[in-house]
Formats: C-alpha cells, sequence, structure tokens
C-alpha cells in the first residue's frame, strides 16, 4: 500500500472522485485548487482524496473516496489518517470536513478521530447540485461541517 500525492501532470481518478461527489463540475474545480492524493495496492489506484486550503492555517479534506471492491477493509481510515498526518506537515493548525446530512456512517467515523461539527451549511447540496442526491433512503440537503484542531 502506498499514498502518494498525484502530480498535475497525472490524470485524475475522475471515476473515484465520482463515487464521493457527483458532480464532476465541482470535482474539476476544487482538484485545480487543491492537492490530490492517491492510494495505491499492487499498483492498482484504489483510493483518492483531496487536501484544499481554504483560509490561512486552514485545510480541507474533500473528496475520500475508496474503489468499492475494497469497502469495509480499512483504506478510507487509511486516507483520513493519511490527511491529517499531511495537513500537520503542512503547518496547519485546523483541519476541515464535509458530509451530507444522510452520511450517518462519515458524521460517525470522523467523530471518532476526533472531528468536532462545528456547522450546517443549509442547503448546500441544493444550491451545488442540479440533481437530488440521495444517501441511506435520505435526500442530501444539508452539509454538515466538522473540524480538528491539529495542534
Amino acid at each position: 500500500m502506498m499514498i502518494h500525492q498525484l502530480s498535475r501532470e497525472e490524470a485524475l481518478p475522475m471515476e473515484l472522485l465520482l463515487l464521493a461527489d457527483p458532480s464532476e463540475r465541482l470535482i474539476r474545480d476544487y482538484t485545480a485548487r487543491g492537492t490530490s492524493y492517491v492510494l495505491e495496492k499492487d499498483g492498482k489506484v484504489i483510493g483518492v482524496y483531496v487536501l484544499l486550503p481554504t483560509r490561512p492555517d486552514t485545510a480541507e479534506l474533500v473528496n475520500v473516496a475508496v474503489d468499492e471492491a475494497y469497502h469495509g477493509q480499512g483504506w478510507g481510515k487509511q486516507l483520513v489518517l493519511h490527511a491529517i498526518q499531511e495537513a500537520k506537515q503542512q503547518g496547519y493548525r485546523t483541519l476541515e470536513i464535509g458530509t451530507g446530512n444522510s452520511g450517518v456512517n462519515q458524521l460517525a467515523l470522523y467523530q471518532k478521530w476526533a472531528f468536532r461539527m462545528v456547522s450546517i451549511d443549509r442547503d448546500f447540496f441544493l444550491r451545488h447540485y442540479e440533481a437530488p442526491i440521495f444517501e441511506n433512503g435520505i435526500q442530501v440537503t444539508d452539509m454538515v461541517r466538522l473540524e480538528m484542531d491539529l495542534v
């Protein structure tokens, strides 16, 4: 297993990124502004995340995605832990993450890793996505924002 920064010359793993975000337009926007990291196993890219600077001393972890064939094996956890270490090494003091209101599993995991809920961006998914998104049988409307102190 190896996690490494994707160079600007390497193609984005769009299929993986679309697992976590159905908008290719938004993906292209934040990957252009952030740094993408990929997880390779046996020479195959099976996971991805993006570290996006948002404010001084703050970065957001966006689009944590793992190939569906590798779900439930701890790869998502490895990506998040790598992102936390990477943000610390880059000198960020705060790491943010956001997830849909219906992402109950993600909310539980992020809180286990010491992220704390700080706000709700009401109607985020209604404003930014053309088609409705459903997860766990619930329409995704609001973005739940969490953050972690890195110092």
